[in-house]
């Protein structure tokens, strides 16, 4: 039983194999789906016209052959009786005498041995009627019907087709029947068995030729689809890999150009297109040049004036109790909008480090639940401002990670303040997790929210989900986009959920190792939360609304 379902199995793995490689093949090969279709219909059109020629030969030949017959039987028929006619027989022996002269002259002009001879039921008894006469090749192959149409209709010819016998194989042959008037015996029934074996053998050659030719003809298709496919595919082909290589960032491959046909036109105008491509690239490549340095020089220019604005604003900002309560506020106000200035200056100066590719990463083993209690131990009072409660969560396992510390806190920093500035009092907590291969930390708050689109933008550069909300922390509008950029850095991700009045969660997942591909990384913490309807962690409902943190961190 196993020995013969092993065969059977391998016989369907090959054919489930063959059928998922001819899938392939007809899905990515233009050129296979070419010829393919251009046999198939080649093959269909084939058949469609061999069927069509076989048929009407066959019908003409088969035609041509009952006309021949019938002519034969007639001629036959017509001789005989005028032997019987010209004969003056008047007894029996005479009467079958004449008979069988009448038969040998039968066969003689009709060329067939096979006679059948029968006395028709109607005619008078007469004693000097001869028997009836059968070839034994023409046993059982009268039909009645025929018998009955030639006893009913004197002097005309019928006929049906039958298989008689050649040499012991069965051929195709017609029966005709007629009537002979035999004076002093009555009308006997006359049928002639004609073999078409001949005409069977011409069939058959001309199919036979007609199967070879149309073979042949196939082949001769292929051949010739294939090396036409091959000449046309084969530019297009070109064309595919020359526009592959382009999109990956080869600028400077182009197709060659041949003759002056349609194929040359496509090259000169793909050419004609990565031309102005790469132009564009360049020209917008000199632009982002021009954007970043621009950026950094102003930035840079920015630094003396501000750092004057910002001396003279501290010597003013010392004095301020001795101003008018107006004068105080003004100079408070200079001070706030000048550190603000300053942030921004250097956000702007970080991004364009990042444009400009010249970042590079200080990293040394750190313990990031340290880190992330640092972070928040700091901003509690800024929490406390805004009458939101924070949370560290840190259920163990923890190892330390090779990160850039500053950029790490950098990252929880602009997360936390965000939870603060948009969590509406409410609490906000900050969770630390890892696995074997990474470390998380994700901030949730249970505010505002935000919808799928505002969530789609929340990383862009200076854009805010509602830009008529006052700022607490004075940010720049470039926080969480920076903080991406160090997320990319450092080989991580940085995941949001959102939902309208549900608050948000912000998840940084980072590898514990420089170099992990950050597909293959599996964050420890869920980006979406488990109860997205709470207004707040269960731990901390019930706690009284003076309390800043509350920290939970159980070493492993």
């Amino acid at each position: 039983m196993s020995a013969a379902a092993n065969p059977a199995a391998a016989v369907a793995r090959w054919a489930r194999d063959r059928g998922r490689r001819l899938g392939t093949a007809w899905r990515r090969s233009l050129q296979f789906r070419t010829v393919l279709i251009t046999l198939g219909l080649s093959t269909l059109a084939i058949l469609v016209i061999g069927f069509t020629i076989s048929f009407t030969v066959a019908s003409n030949l088969f035609q041509a052959q009952v006309e021949r017959v019938l002519a034969s039987s007639a001629t036959a028929d017509a001789a005989a009786q005028a032997a019987i006619f010209a004969s003056d027989a008047a007894d029996r022996a005479s009467v079958q005498a004449v008979t069988n002269s009448a038969i040998r002259t039968i066969i003689s002009v009709s060329g067939s041995a096979d006679i059948a001879v029968f006395r028709t039921p109607d005619t008078a008894p007469s004693s000097i009627a001869p028997p009836d006469f059968l070839s034994p090749d023409l046993a059982g192959k009268i039909s009645p019907e025929l018998r009955e149409r030639v006893q009913e209709n004197p002097g005309d010819q019928f006929w049906q087709s039958v298989e008689l016998e050649d040499d012991g194989d069965p051929v195709p042959g017609i029966v005709v029947g007629s009537d002979l008037e035999i004076p002093g015996a009555g009308r006997y029934e006359v049928y002639i068995g004609y073999d078409l074996a001949e005409a069977d053998r011409t069939l058959s050659f001309m199919q036979l030729t007609g199967v070879i030719g149309a073979v042949a003809l196939i082949a001769m298709l292929s051949a010739i689809t294939l090396i036409v496919v091959r000449w046309v595919i084969e530019p297009i082909q070109a064309v595919a890999a020359t526009s592959r290589r382009l999109a990956a960032g080869d600028l400077g491959v182009r197709l060659p150009v041949r003759g002056e046909d349609e194929l040359a036109a496509l090259a000169e105008s793909f050419n004609g297109m990565a031309d102005t491509l790469q132009a564009r690239i360049g020209e917008l490549a000199e632009l982002s040049v021009m954007q970043q340095r621009f950026v950094s020089d102003v930035s840079h220019e920015l630094r003396t004036p501000l750092t004057t604005i910002r001396l003279a604003g501290d010597v003013l900002y010392g004095q301020r109790e001795d101003f008018p309560p107006a004068t105080a506020r003004t100079v408070e106000l200079l001070r706030t909008q000048t550190e603000r200035f300053e942030n921004l200056l250097a956000d702007l100066l970080e991004i364009s480090r990042y444009d400009a590719g010249s970042v590079e990463l200080e990293t040394e083993p750190t313990n990031l639940v340290h880190l992330a209690g640092e972070t928040v131990e700091s901003m509690h009072s800024l929490a406390l401002e805004r009458g939101s409660e924070l949370r560290l969560d840190a259920p163990g396992g923890h190892l330390d990670a090779d990160v850039d510390p500053r950029r790490i806190r950098r990252i929880v920093r602009n997360l936390v303040g965000n939870a603060i500035e948009h969590g509406e009092g409410r609490p906000i907590v900050v969770s630390v997790d890892s696995n074997a291969g990474a470390v998380a930390i994700a901030v949730r708050d249970y505010g505002l929210g935000m919808s799928d689109d505002e969530a789609e933008r929340v990383f862009d550069r200076f854009w805010r989900a509602d830009p008529s909300r006052r700022r607490t922390l004075g940010g720049t509008g470039l926080g969480l986009a920076i903080s991406l950029e160090d997320t990319v850095a450092h080989g991580g991700t940085l995941d949001v959920w959102s939902e309208r009045g549900r608050g948000t969660v912000f998840r940084l997942t980072l590898p514990r190792q420089g170099g992990a591909d950050p597909a293959t990384i599996v964050s420890p913490l869920a980006l979406e939360p488990d109860d997205p309807a709470a207004t707040g962690p269960a731990a901390i409902r019930s706690v009284p609304t003076d309390t800043s943190v509350i920290e939970e961190v159980h070493d492993a």
